[in-house]
């Protein structure tokens, strides 16, 4: 599980070697938004030189690359790729060509770093208008995509519109990227929660965000990781309450019934797949 990828910018030395002493469910040390272009190449040469450092810890490391219409996209791919990789990230996807775009550049540098074609996953970010029309065709289009992310900030200002506090001008979008990431059998990935001093706040984010498929969220700060990771576990009522389903329903069951209730609740076959998930997901 990604419940929680922790964002590092990669031109901060301090903040590279800080990041080691964490423990995320991804690491993801980043050559774009957050590295202006005079350091994109410093940023580059630290991130491939901490690398091997970040997997001592046995955490995936994912890096995020500059999108495929920058000059930067080809060098930052080759400066890290690597057997320490377990994906790339890469902004502003648009269509599934950008992503054969993508193979075809991992493939050579694959077969150059003599590493198994298909060996690095990909987790797209979609976060403009196209994408999102497009969501569907672009996390069914590989199987190199392991995973897909949601950029609220870049979806906001394609569209031309604000952020709001209810996050009610993002809703549509992240449920249909929920949707077809589920549908393309993939995770997805929520959009960073920048308040990152409001741990409060974050919560019920997470939380909203779960409710509607979501698996995992991207921190930008570390004191962000615990609340995130907690937050897109299931939670004790959670699991009781799919406990006493199962329980209730195979009592039934024994008893040649496909179905039952519990608390004035039907239970049947679908309400049971989905308690038994959940539980799934505490082994």
């Amino acid at each position: 599980m990604y419940r929680s990828l922790l964002f590092i910018p990669g031109n901060k030395e301090n903040m590279l070697l800080k990041a080691a002493s964490f423990s995320p469910d991804a690491f993801v040390p980043d050559m774009e938004d957050s590295v202006p272009d005079k350091e994109k190449s410093n940023a580059r040469d630290l991130i491939s030189d901490f690398i091997p450092k970040l997997a001592q810890k046995k955490i995936p490391i994912i890096p995020r690359v500059n999108s495929l219409n920058t000059e930067f996209v080809k060098y930052d791919i080759e400066a890290i790729i690597g057997p320490h990789i377990t994906a790339i990230s890469i902004g502003k996807i648009r269509k599934p060509q950008d992503i054969e775009k993508l193979e075809q550049i991992l493939s050579k540098l694959e077969i150059k770093n003599k590493l198994a074609i298909g060996n690095i996953k990909i987790i797209p970010w979609l976060e403009n208008a196209e994408a999102i029309v497009n969501s569907y065709d672009i996390c069914s289009c590989s199987k190199r995509i392991s995973g897909v992310a949601f950029g609220a900030e870049d979806f906001t200002h394609d569209m031309g519109i604000n952020r709001l506090e209810d996050n009610s001008e993002i809703q549509y979008a992240k449920n249909i990227i929920s949707i077809s990431a589920k549908a393309a059998k993939i995770i997805a990935l929520d959009t960073p929660f920048f308040k990152f001093k409001d741990n409060k706040k974050l919560k019920i984010d997470c939380q909203k965000s779960k409710e509607i498929g979501f698996r995992g969220k991207f921190a930008i700060h570390p004191n962000q990781i615990k609340t995130i990771n907690k937050a897109f576990l299931p939670s004790k009522k959670e699991i009781l309450e799919a406990r006493e389903i199962v329980a209730t329903y195979e009592k039934a069951e024994k008893k040649g019934r496909g179905s039952t209730s519990l608390k004035d609740q039907v239970i049947d076959i679908p309400v049971v797949k989905r308690a038994k998930d959940l539980l799934n997901l505490i082994k």
